[in-house]
């Protein structure tokens, strides 16, 4: 793969994703709480934290957290919540261990795909102590499940915003100052078992239930994604919020839309 991360990757998203991003539910924490057997003890590190959706979750399972993002952006947004007993450092993950110690549970949540695998695996390692373990959570919560299931408001019109992205931004997947034109990078397992962890134990956390979106949470959603984060659009940003927010009216006039949430996964590995 020949993008290479820079700063700019989320530039100007932070303040959409506690708007536009659907939380984690508590089940996921009740899942890696009872395959773990978190019990209150041990360090938290959670590595590409974003706005902490997943730290501030998990936190009160441990005796402490450490979340880690390269977006200045995140950090400044998350210590604005104030969330107590969680260490915010503004790193990327190949800076690591950077004094931070070992922990207990190492997390990675939609995330592990901008890193230098290799690197970031082989780091991490000696981190997570005896016992312990890596958790890579997928999800995608910027947006719900598809489906023709009757849902009591209409759903977001996905198809339609994504080629508005693609009208003002071109047809390649944007990410920074690079593009994506195949996607991001796969093969953790290989990755993983290549760097002396054992696994993968598998989580699978079903979900289904219904949550209904404002129109301002829908907007935050799509400037939450790397691929149309706010300032890939330029001087044109005002020009493409008024056609995606009058895209939303015709979908809806009320302003009120409903998904059903993604069922979502966890993978385990164990140093």
């Amino acid at each position: 793969m020949d993008w290479v991360w820079d700063p700019s990757l989320y530039e100007g998203s932070a303040p959409h994703f506690a708007v536009g991003r659907m939380a984690y539910p508590a089940a996921l924490a009740d899942a890696l709480r009872d395959a773990l057997g978190l019990d209150g003890s041990g360090r938290l590190l959670d590595v590409g934290c974003g706005p902490g959706s997943l730290t501030v979750l998990l936190a009160p399972m441990v005796r402490s957290a450490v979340g880690v993002d390269a977006d200045a952006g995140m950090i400044a947004e998350v210590r604005r919540s104030g969330a107590p007993r969680i260490e915010w450092r503004q790193l990327r993950a190949e800076e690591l261990p950077a004094d931070l110690g070992t922990f207990r549970l190492v997390t990675f949540a939609q995330s592990f795909h901008w890193m230098d695998q290799e690197r970031v695996a082989r780091t991490v390692r000696p981190m997570i102590e005896p016992g312990g373990a890596w958790v890579h959570v997928f999800a995608m919560t910027h947006r719900g499940a598809e489906g023709d299931d009757a849902l009591p408001r209409p759903r977001p019109p996905w198809d339609a915003i994504d080629r508005l992205v693609a009208g003002y931004l071109g047809p390649v997947r944007r990410a920074g100052r690079g593009s994506l034109p195949s996607g991001t990078r796969g093969g953790e397992e290989d990755v993983m078992r290549d760097a002396g962890y054992r696994g993968p134990e598998r989580l699978d956390v079903v979900r289904g239930d219904v949550v209904e979106r404002s129109t301002e949470q829908v907007v935050s959603a799509v400037f939450s994604l790397s691929s149309s984060a706010p300032h890939l659009f330029g001087p044109r940003l005002p020009e493409f919020d008024d056609d995606l927010r009058r895209l939303l009216r015709s979908a809806s006039p009320d302003g009120t839309f409903a998904e059903r949430a993604r069922d979502l996964g966890a993978v385990i590995w164990r140093p």
